[in-house]
């Protein structure tokens, strides 16, 4: 992959990523994987919105399922994911330092 093709891939993962709901179901499944059922009840979402915001991350290659009989249970498809939304919630809750002004 160049680096330009990098970048696209990059931005389409921001694009993913660049909702609240996709962003708390994404931590709640690195927390251990969850049905959709597990995910309404502990987002408060509807049954059909999680399913939406699922089928967005499958697609973006962040989220995998897998089937047990009847029931779905989502997993995060590595790792890299998990690390991505801890650090940005990191970054977010650090102080905001004012720049040194020059004199």
């Amino acid at each position: 992959m160049d680096a330009e093709a990098g970048l696209a891939a990059a931005a389409q993962l921001f694009k993913v990523l660049g909702n609240e709901s996709r962003l708390l179901l994404l931590r709640l499944i690195g927390e251990e994987p969850r049905t959709v059922g597990a995910l309404t009840a502990a987002t408060g979402l509807s049954q059909p919105l999680v399913s939406q915001h699922l089928r967005t991350l499958r697609q973006g290659g962040l989220v995998a399922a897998g089937r047990s009989g009847k029931e779905v249970t989502y997993r995060l498809a590595d790792r890299h994911v998990f690390h991505v939304v801890a650090d940005a919630l990191a970054h977010v809750q650090e102080p905001v330092l004012e720049p040194e002004a020059d004199d």
